[in-house]
This record gives structure tokens, sequence and C-alpha cells, in this order.
């Protein structure tokens, strides 16, 4: 075993040479944002969709750009509006009377990395059909079914506030995303910085620093990290800890949880805990990855009860109890 470590800790260190580069890359455009610029990069490495909340202003959309520019891969942005048809986005059948036939005109789906900005201002049927692409990587249009290429990424933006005219987006959806990542305003100094880079007129171009290969590549090795078995035992635990919480000590939180996580919580947490680790340089995750990457895996698959809200207990609230109640290896 301690081999199969050491072989994993060396195939880490030589395919994550590039995760340096793509770094400086996104870092030349985005101020500060290091809390973001790595959950991007998590979800990247772990082939996981990310949802992104934030108010208007924080970079959202340009970190999505920046790092897709970083990266040699087909990118498409779609900006969802409540007229927006399922036919925009995986495109549609077209009929050629020339040759009396029908063919197909594909969407912007079809892409590597797709930012779908303010999701939740689409309908329903628009939320379907990218439920199909998120969750089968395919699409179907007529009759026929197509394959997404790899890698395929959905990161999408929303905006806490201005809810009129939106459409919250369904439990289902929802559960489908990796990550859930709240953005924050910058500190000061960065604001600074932000401030001078944008009122000199200059425009900084980014290159593509990474390919389509390094990231497959990345991800398989990513797949083969060590997980002891005590470690996956404490990943189990938070997760059924949302939905027995008096079995592990958190009676108090019974009122509180309507809905616990459901079981793609302790995969996505697996996934994620290991991309952390690949982003650190280790072979092998620790209890510190699974508790980094915790909040962002379980604040959207935890519904807290109208007693919660009462108490303005949110669903973050909630995963700080846990964790600081479940014993760590």
């Amino acid at each position: 075993m301690d081999l199969d470590i050491k072989q994993i800790q060396e195939e880490v260190e030589k395919k994550s040479e590039f995760i340096g580069r793509l770094t400086n890359e996104i870092g030349s455009v985005i101020v500060g944002q290091k809390y973001l610029v790595e959950r991007l990069m998590v979800g990247l490495l772990a082939d996981g969709h990310l949802l992104l909340e934030g108010v208007p202003g924080l970079a959202k959309t340009l970190s999505v750009n920046t790092l897709a520019s970083a990266i040699n891969v087909g990118f498409k942005r779609i900006q969802f509006t409540p007229d927006l048809l399922p036919a925009d986005l995986i495109g549609t059948m077209i009929y050629n009377p020339q040759q009396a036939q029908f063919s197909v005109k594909k969407g912007p789906i079809f892409s590597n990395i797709i930012l779908a900005d303010e999701i939740n201002r689409a309908p329903a049927k628009v939320q379907s059909a990218l439920l199909e692409a998120m969750q089968e990587r395919q699409v179907t249009i007529g009759e026929e079914t197509y394959k997404l290429d790899e890698p395929f990424l959905v990161l999408a933006t929303q905006n806490p506030i201005e809810q009129e005219g939106t459409y919250p987006l369904p439990e289902a959806q929802v559960d489908r995303f990796m990550l859930k990542i709240i953005i924050t305003y910058p500190s000061p100094d960065e604001e600074r910085e932000i401030m001078n880079r944008h009122t000199v007129g200059e425009t900084v171009k980014v290159n593509a620093a990474v390919s389509a290969e390094d990231i497959i590549d990345a991800r398989k090795v990513i797949t083969r990290i060590y997980v002891d078995e005590k470690v996956k035992d404490y990943i189990l635990s938070i997760v059924f800890a949302t939905r027995e919480p008096a079995r592990y000590g958190l009676k108090e939180l019974e009122d509180f949880i309507n809905y616990g996580a459901s079981p793609r919580a302790s995969i996505y947490l697996n996934l994620a805990a290991k991309a952390h680790a690949f982003l650190k340089g280790r072979g092998y995750i620790t209890p510190e990855d699974v508790k980094a990457i915790g909040y962002d895996v379980l604040r959207h698959r935890i519904i807290p009860t109208y007693e919660a809200e009462a108490e303005e207990m949110t669903s973050d609230d909630l995963v700080r109890r846990i964790f600081d109640t479940i014993e760590v290896p």
C-alpha cells in the first residue's frame, strides 16, 4: 500500500505541473478571489459542475471567461432569460427544402466549458434540457442523441438579489451541481488593485496555458488518489448526520433539517477532496481536504425547515454544527 501511495504521489507531482501556469494566467486578470479560483479548478479537475452565487460585480462571469481562455478548449456563454427556449440551448431540426429533409443545427451547449449566466432566469423547460446535458453528458435533438465532448463543464451563475422574474432551480437540478460557491466582496487592498487595473484603459490578454488532454490526464490520476477507510467513514458520518442528526449527537438539529444530503454528496465529497489534494500536490486525502471542500458540497443539499429560517439558521450554519461535532479521524 505504501508503495502504491508513493507511485500515486509521483504521478500527482508530474501531472499537476500545469496548476502553477493556470493559476498565474487566471491571476493576471482576477485580483484576489483565491477561494473562487481554487473552487473553479476543483470543479474542473473533479469533473463536477459549479453553481456560483454572488451579488453583481464580483467577477463571476469574468472568472469563468478567464478560466476558459487559460485552457485550450471550446467555450460558450449563454445568457439565460425568461424567453429562452430549449432549442436556443441544445439546437433544433432545420428543414432543407432543396434536399427535402431535416438537418440538425447544434446549439451552444456543444462546447467544453459552458457559462450559464443567471441560470435562474430561464423557465423550467430550459432547465430540463440543461439537466440532461449536465447529468448524462448527452443531448437529444429529434430522434437522435449526441454525446458531448470531454471535458464538459457547466459553470452557472445566479444573483441572490433582484428575484423578480426568476425561476427557483428545482432541487433535482441543484443536486447535479458538485459545488455551490458563495462569492463575497474583496478586501480593501484587493479592491484598490481592481480599481487601479480597470481605470488605466489596458486589457490583459490571457494565454492558453493548459490543453484539454492535460485536464483529462489529471482527472485519471485524481480518481486514483488514495483515500483511507477512516476518511471514508468520516465522509459517510458527515453525510449521514444531515439525515439522522440524533444518531450523531446532534438531536437539536432534527427540527432544523427538512431533507438531508443525497448519496451524491458522499460521491462528490470524495471526488472534490481528491481534487483538492491534487491541487496541494498530494497523492492522498486528509480530513482537512474534506473540511475545506465540505461547505461547498453540502450547502445546497441540506434543505432547512421553517423553524431554522425562523431562527435565522442557514444551511451553512447547519453544516458548521455538523463539522464541529463529528469526530475527526
